[in-house]
């Protein structure tokens, strides 16, 4: 009998541990799928900002006389860019160029004494509620 309770114990134990990895690859699915769609709204929200942007370069010609343009003729370069970011491949040229430096210069996206530890973070906080009773009446940042 003892050793029935005990088999059913550990297939109980092997199912509540089968449900919360289970729990948690839908919870990390789920944070994958909200920052990606962050991300996609943001990146369409910058290539909005820059036909927009574009509108504003290109409506200039036509609101102005022609000879007050003439010190805008070194903003030509700054319409085409933007022209091409708004509607060239220019978003597709700066994501082959971000693919590139991921893959062969991660040196590059190294953060700053490396990645945050809980023990930073920490000691971090612990330093700010030191500064507070220090100095009550500084703003903290």
């Amino acid at each position: 009998m003892g050793n029935y309770f005990t088999v059913n114990m550990e297939e109980n134990f092997k199912r509540n541990q089968d449900f919360i990895t289970e729990m948690n690859t839908i919870k990390i699915e789920r944070q994958v799928q909200i920052r990606k769609q962050m991300r996609d709204r943001l990146v369409a929200l910058e290539i909005a900002k820059a036909r927009e942007l574009f509108f504003c370069y290109r409506s200039l010609p036509y609101k102005r006389k022609l000879i007050s343009l003439l010190p805008m003729v070194p903003l030509t370069f700054v319409v085409a860019y933007q022209a091409d970011l708004a509607y060239g491949n220019k978003i597709h040229r700066i994501l082959v160029e971000a693919e590139h430096i991921m893959q062969f210069e991660q040196e590059l996206l190294a953060l700053p004494l490396g990645i945050p530890t809980a023990a930073s973070i920490d000691l971090g906080r612990m330093q700010k509620d030191e500064s507070k009773k220090l100095h009550p009446l500084l703003p903290q940042t």
